[in-house]
Order: structure tokens, then sequence, then C-alpha cells
């Protein structure tokens, strides 16, 4: 039967449910476009894993879909600004000089001008994120993306977010049903009832409540309840690709509300892993990814006691909570099938290098809510799409990933070692690491409107880490014919660069200045409710 969409179940809490829930809702509000009612549906006894605190710049338009204030979601979650990522001791070409930037913002000129071209050819003894962007700078001094004036979600220089992961799980909770109508049942799915042709009607909970829908959202994380326990979609492992498959993570105080937060995630390399390092308002959030086939876990957890010694003088790291997260790294092919959809780690994961999870999230809630099937005719096409364009993202995160692996020099290890063997890295980035020998990638490498990844992104970290190509490019024509026009260009970061370090405020002034900011608006809007009450 053609059943029309009218219900949405979304099965699952934290930040994977409450995004799909905010976003749909916001996109079909009570009495627009026919009535669209949506269930959140969340267990009281399974806790949120909660360590995804690094978004992408997409994070800004996704909230802004939803109708929060920035300066409320920065105030509510302990927020700052991320403008990128630098790596360290990844190249492993030794010492001070082995450390670079991965930042948000492309290239000045990026549409028209490969810059890569005349980098090698020209600005060899600059680090390429410094000669393209004026963000780097920005980015080496601490600095912000953005004055305190600039209006909300507007930038000098592109960025996202740190925040606390379930303060942004509450507060999108909060949002969903509060502003935006979302219903909230708490309960643990005891049995899941089909229609004739296969599809989910309707979930019985331990209470005897019966949630029906026509759509249902599985955000039930690692257990993937309806997606893998009911219809069995495999998941497709890629640990022969990323061999990490442990994270231990740990939250750690600043020494004093003054201390600086850095204006990026920092990732430094370890024999059989790495370390993320989160800057937030109050405290950072540290974690050691590692490979358990490379590293046992007394050992892993020695390395990130040491790195908290390293970065946290004062700081007792015994003292300090720790927790382990085991995962798989992976995904399924088919997220999306009859009226079932997989979003989160329900429908996969791999290792936190890049941040990669919360942007699926949005872009797989981002479908969901523009291309709601209206019916279930309709649903058949929309999830034949959905699949195909999962899974080339997660083909190109895969690649993506991997590519900060298989070119490291490193060999203190066998972790880096085996990283760097042929059958441990995908075809697909195997033939464009041939080709990138020959030229410098630039839009056919990335074509498609929905990258996650531009090409741009590959440059940073190909000459980030010491790649060198065969051949510059400098003998061609589109060279000589551009080379004046890169020269004012490139001379443009400077400058920009430059102003953009005299005119910015450090990240922790703005986070600071919008937290008061925001402070002061909710007691005025307290205070109005009182006057309002009496």
């Amino acid at each position: 039967m053609n059943r029309p969409t009218r219900t949405v179940v979304v099965v699952g809490g934290g930040t994977a449910g409450w995004i799909t829930a905010n976003l749909v809702a916001a996109e079909y509000p009570p009495g627009e476009n026919g009535f669209l009612r949506v269930v959140l549906l969340e267990s009281p006894d399974i806790p949120t894993i909660g360590v995804g605190e690094g978004t992408w710049p997409s994070m800004r338009a996704t909230l802004q879909r939803i109708g929060l204030s920035e300066n409320e979601f920065i105030r509510a979650t302990g927020a700052s600004f991320k403008q990128g990522t630098r790596f360290f001791g990844w190249a492993g070409n030794g010492g001070d000089a082995d450390t670079y930037c991965h930042p948000f913002s492309l290239p000045l000129e990026y549409t028209s001008l490969n810059p890569a071209r005349y980098w090698l050819e020209q600005g060899r003894n600059t680090p390429f994120a410094d000669f393209v962007t004026p963000q780097a700078r920005v980015i080496a001094q601490g600095l912000a993306p953005k004055q305190v004036e600039t209006p909300e979600y507007a930038f000098t220089v592109n960025y996202g977010y740190h925040l606390d992961a379930g303060k942004f799980a509450a507060l999108l909770h909060a949002h969903a049903v509060g502003s935006l109508g979302v219903e909230y049942i708490e309960g643990n799915v005891r049995k899941i009832e089909s229609h004739p042709d296969g599809d989910v009607a309707a979930l019985v909970l331990n209470t005897g409540e019966r949630v029906g829908g026509d759509l249902f959202v599985d955000c039930t994380g690692q257990r993937a309840l309806l997606i893998g326990g009911h219809y069995g979609e495999r998941f497709q492992s890629v640990k022969k690709f990323l061999f990490n498959d442990r994270a231990i993570a740990v939250q750690v105080p600043y020494a004093d509300g003054g201390e600086a937060i850095a204006s990026v995630t920092r990732a430094t390399a370890q024999s059989a892993g790495w370390v993320w390092d989160i800057g937030l308002g109050a405290r950072r959030g540290l974690g050691h990814v590692h490979s358990s086939a490379h590293i046992d876990e007394e050992a892993a957890q020695l390395a990130l006691l040491r790195y908290v010694e390293w970065t946290s003088p004062g700081t007792d790291p015994d003292s300090l909570g720790y927790r382990t997260i085991a995962f798989e790294p992976g995904y399924r092919r088919a997220p999306w099938i009859r009226n079932c959809v997989a979003v989160g780690l329900s429908a996969g994961f791999v290792e936190p290098l890049e941040a990669s999870a919360l942007a699926l999230i949005e872009q797989s809630a981002g479908v969901i809510a523009g291309q709601l099937p209206r019916d279930r005719q309709v649903m058949d096409v929309v999830a034949t799409r959905f699949n195909a364009k999962m899974g080339y993202h997660w083909e190109r995160i895969v690649e993506f990933l991997k590519l900060h692996y298989a070119i490291s020099l490193r060999d203190d290890s066998e972790y880096w070692v085996d990283n760097r063997q042929a059958d441990s890295c995908p075809e697909g980035l195997r033939e464009k690491l041939t080709l990138w020998r020959q030229q410098p990638p630039w839009h056919d490498d990335a074509p498609r409107v929905d990258e996650l990844f531009p090409s741009a992104s590959y440059q940073y970290v190909l000459y980030g880490m010491g790649f060198r190509p065969c051949h510059t490019g400098a003998d061609t024509a589109h060279y000589n014919r551009m080379r004046e026009r890169a020269d004012e260009v490139l001379q443009g970061v400077r400058e920009q660069g430059r102003r953009m370090e005299r005119l910015l405020p450090t990240n922790r002034e703005l986070v600071c200045a919008i937290a008061q900011r925001a402070g002061e608006r909710a007691v005025q809007r307290e205070r109005k409710r009182e006057s309002e009450r009496s």
C-alpha cells in the first residue's frame, strides 16, 4: 500500500537522534505543509557515548536551520571556536618542524587558481597552509575567527565548534521539545511489529506503550537495533585500512580561568595511534585513539598519562577519570532499508580523525529532512539515492583518513610501518597518489558539489606532511598565464594575515564576551517573565 508519511519516529537520543529530530521538525512545523508528527523515543538505561566534541563549519548552517541562537548555543554547551586541525609528529621528518595545519578556509581564489603549483615552484620554505590562506596565521596566534561585534554565524575566517557533547544533546532535546513540538517518550523497545510487506509498523515498549510510525530513524548507536538487529544489514569493517579500534578519553581542567583556548583540534601522533586535544571554555577534552593490535590497554593509557603531564603541568593525571571506548571501524552499505534509515553510529563509525562523525550525522539528517518522502512509493526512490550518497561519502572518508597514515615516513613502530603497506591502502587512494606524483590535486579530484573533503583538504595534508610530486606543473602554459595573478593573490594572503592579527581577539576573549552577552540576555528574559507573572 502507498501509505502517506504522517509520523517520523526517531529511535535513540544523543547527538544523532536530536539533530535528526530537530531538522525534521524545523522543516515541517505543525500547521504548515500538512501535519507531520515527530516522535523521539529514548531508553533511560543506555548512556550516550558523548565524546564527539568537534564539528565542521556545516554545523553553523544546521544550528541556523533549526532556529538556535549561536550565542545561546555557545553559552549552553561551553563551546569554543574551531578553525581546523593542527598535526604534530605525523610526517616523521623529525623535530619541531614536524607540524602542519589543515584549516577550514580554502586557499584564496581557489576556484580559479591552484596554489599548489606556485608553492611547489616558489614557496617550499614556507609551510603550505601559511602560503595559501591567512587563516594559518590566525590559528598560530590563537585568535578567534571573527570580532566581538560580528553578527551570529558570520565570520572573518571559516569556523566550526568544539563543544561538550552531553550539553549539546541536552540543548537539542530542550529545543526540539520546547520550541519545535517534538514528542518525547522514554522507554526500552521490547518488540518490533511489522506490516505484511516487511515495513516496520510499530515499536512496543517495556511500558506497554505502542509507538506506531511511517518512517523510523535508527539512532540506537552501535546496537543498531533496527537496521542491524531487525533488518540484518551487514556491517562492513574497514579495519584493514584504518587500524584504530579503541579510544581512551579524559577531561582535563585548565590551570586557571584565563588559559588560552586553542583555535584548532591538536592531533599528536603516538607510537600506535594519536591523541586528540580539544579546548573548550572551561576544560580540555583529550583522548588517545589507538590500535589494540599494536598496543595493549595499559601502555595506551600510560601514553595518555604522559601527554597530560606534558601539556598540563601541575595536574595530577592519576586523579582524572578515564574511560575506554571500543569500536569497530566500518559502515553499513545500505543504511536505508524499507521504512527504516540509520543515522550516526548505527550507520557506521570510523576513528575521530578530522571529526567526520558529526558531519555525517548532519548530512544524513539533512537529506531526511530535505527529501522527506511524502508517501511509501517515493520512499524507495529517496532510499536508493540516500544509500548511494552515503556509500560515496564513506569511501571518501576512509581514503582521506588513510592518507594521513599512508604517506608518513615514521618508522619507529610496527604501527606506522604497517600503515604504509600497499594492501592497507584503498585502491582509490593508491590511484590518486599515483596521479598526484604527476600533478597537484584540484577540482577534478573532488568533483561533487556535496564533497565532504574538497581537493584543498588533500593539498593541506599532502604538502603539510612533505609529499612531493615528480612534476610541479610549472612548465605548463596555464601556470605561466596565471603567474602574475598568483603573485598578487599570495601577496594578499600575507597582507590579510597581518591585518587579521591586528584586529581579531583571542579565542578566549571572544568566547567570554559571547557568554557574558548571552548571560545578560538570559537574566533580562527571566526578569521579563517574572514581571509578566506579577
